[in-house]
């Protein structure tokens, strides 16, 4: 009984080691067909289940069977909480920062570099965290000095097109 409950925590404990060191095993687990068989989760049931085993037979009165039981239990409560504390927040937060040229149409944005009335200049716009800078023409046709506010109209040809901002 011992044995199996030493294998399951030594095994947890190298699969959790392999998986920070490496990362996680890709799609090794998508035949699977709900994610709470998450490498993450399976890994952290086992390892419960190793240690709760251990404690248990150790310093418990209950008989085998009991020890098992528990062990299991305790296994199954902690992989739901770890799926419902970390991997289902973790598969909904946003894993990007990256953002499409064409999602910067209606964005404000500041003039960095002068733009002339035919030709471009450059303007820095506020995406998510962090600012970007553009190519940028104007779209009325009109001058645009450094430091004007402005807010982009289209995205042709990878240039925006910007109009002052009243």
């Amino acid at each position: 009984m011992e044995i199996l409950f030493w294998s399951c925590l030594a095994f947890g404990v190298l699969m959790a080691l392999v998986t920070l060191l490496i990362g996680d095993l890709g799609g090794a687990f998508d035949f699977l067909p709900h994610d709470l068989f998450e490498p993450v989760v399976l890994a952290g049931g086992i390892t419960i289940f190793g240690g709760a085993g251990l404690l248990l037979a150790r310093y418990s009165t209950l008989p085998s069977g009991g020890v098992y039981a528990c062990a299991a239990a305790a296994a199954a409560l902690g992989g739901l909480a770890m799926h419902f504390v970390y991997v289902r927040p973790m598969k909904n937060s946003e894993n990007s920062v990256a953002y499409s040229i064409r999602d910067l149409e209606g964005k404000r944005a500041e003039v960095i570099t002068s733009i002339p009335a035919v030709g471009f200049g450059e303007v820095l716009v506020r995406v998510g965290a962090g600012n970007a800078n553009h190519i940028a023409e104007s779209f009325d046709s009109e001058a645009l000095a450094e430091g004007t506010k402005v807010v982009v109209v289209r995205v042709k040809d990878d240039v925006l097109g910007v109009s002052r901002l009243e």
